[in-house]
């Protein structure tokens, strides 16, 4: 068997919908979780007294670890392999969501939600999930199969909100939590059907056209010397923010509101619906037409969202409307942003470069977080988060257009 057949061979096996239910259910419950602690941020500032601000700095730090975990999370994927990083990822999801009802002060708060869960979720996060289905899934596939997955985090979050708000009726808020920690560790199967990392398969790509891959080092320094890599970092940290802060704070925006606090649950599902129909649409879209104007739309589309809902009368029905058109555009951006990176890069270091992104994602994610919070304690209300949220949405529909979608001359390994 030569080079290539192995090369096939590996991508088909296991088979591409195990792989994508793998993947999509550990994004599914470690994305639902994350996404659904919003709803528990009254619960903990009732419980530890310790203020809307000091808490929204543990989520914010959450949002920054899970980025910072990513890059290394990746290189690790792309060595030693997904499954091993994944298993150890969603125990710590399960770990760090089950003691955070013990925690009383903030640096508590900032060990469980933002080192042990919010770190877990990071190495069983999109960098890694992300890649390990573009190796294991044909190219032809590879468009739509990262939208599924996507989809995946998207149905986490349409499911857990309202599961959480039926736990937390019943079991109370603490319960609640636990409760979701464990039912992350459904997620530990997935580890052995995505075992196995991007090294081998490029190697064996390598030899066969005659070069080598590059080290770590030397995609790295190729990727940030390339600006349509900067860019795209840079747009998807508008991205980290806007997904951020509404994780963190639409319960808060729909409590502003007047309105009762079941809407902000079921906004949060809703969010979660309809990014379900986004990511699977971006995912067909990216095959047929250019990614970056595909991303542009995205951060258009979201300024003009946010817009309307400022100018509209905040009822219960306008709630639900915002949320849908938000979860349109929630993650529909991670295929585009995944798939350019491959295109650029390749499969080799495919989890650590679009780590980095990631990363730079969760730097907007911090800001959104803890700067909804700040305001909000400051003002009393949510709308200059609203102004700077519609600001850098349409930075970011323009930051995309220069991209190129190509190949770096230096692409590919060297002789």
């Amino acid at each position: 068997m030569n080079s290539e057949t192995r090369a096939a061979a590996l991508m088909k096996s296991p088979a591409v919908w195990l792989v994508l239910l793998a993947a999509a259910g550990t994004f599914a419950l470690t994305m639902g979780v994350r996404q659904t602690m919003g709803l528990f941020l009254s619960a903990l500032n009732t419980s530890t007294g310790l203020g809307v601000g000091s808490i929204s700095l543990a989520f914010a730090f959450g949002q920054l670890w899970w980025g910072l975990t990513q890059p290394f999370a990746g290189a690790v994927a792309d060595r030693i392999g997904a499954g091993r990083t994944l298993f150890v990822g969603v125990l710590l999801v399960a770990l760090g969501t089950f003691i955070t009802p013990f925690m009383t002060s903030t640096a508590g708060l900032i060990f469980a939600i933002g080192v042990l869960a919010a770190g877990g979720a990071g190495m069983a996060g999109p960098s890694v999930m992300m890649a390990a289905t573009m190796r294991l899934v044909p190219m032809e596939r590879r468009g739509l199969a990262t939208g599924v997955v996507n989809a995946g985090g998207s149905f986490g979050q349409f499911a857990m909100a309202p599961i959480a708000v039926g736990l937390m009726a019943a079991w109370g808020w603490a319960g609640a939590m636990q409760g979701l920690g464990l039912l992350v560790l459904l997620a530990l199967p997935a580890a052995w059907v995505l075992r196995g990392n991007a090294r081998a398969l490029a190697a064996q790509q390598a030899a066969a056209s005659g070069t080598r891959p590059l080290s770590a080092r030397e995609a790295i320094a190729q990727a940030l010397a390339l600006p349509s890599y900067r860019y795209l970092a840079l747009g998807f940290l508008v991205c980290g923010f806007h997904v951020a802060f509404l994780a963190t704070h639409l319960p808060g925006v729909v409590a502003a509101c007047g309105l009762p606090a079941e809407v902000g649950g079921w906004s949060l599902a809703v969010i979660g619906l309809f990014n379900i129909v986004g990511s699977i649409a971006m995912g067909w879209a990216v095959g047929r037409w250019r990614m970056k104007s595909l991303l542009s739309l995205v951060y258009a589309t979201r300024a003009v969202a946010v817009l309307v809902f400022l100018l509209a009368p905040k009822t219960t029905a306008v709630m639900l409307v915002f949320a849908a058109v938000m979860g349109v555009s929630f993650l529909s951006t991670v295929p585009p942003t995944a798939g350019l990176v491959a295109k650029m890069f390749g499969p080799a270091n495919m989890a650590m470069l679009f780590g980095i992104v990631m990363l730079s994602h969760q730097v907007g994610g911090f800001m959104g977080a803890w700067l909804g919070g700040f305001i909000f304690e400051r003002t009393g209300s949510y709308d200059w988060v609203w102004y700077i949220d519609i600001l850098l949405a349409v930075g970011a529909a323009l930051v995309h257009l220069p991209i190129r979608e190509a190949a770096p001359a230096r692409a590919g390994a060297r002789a």
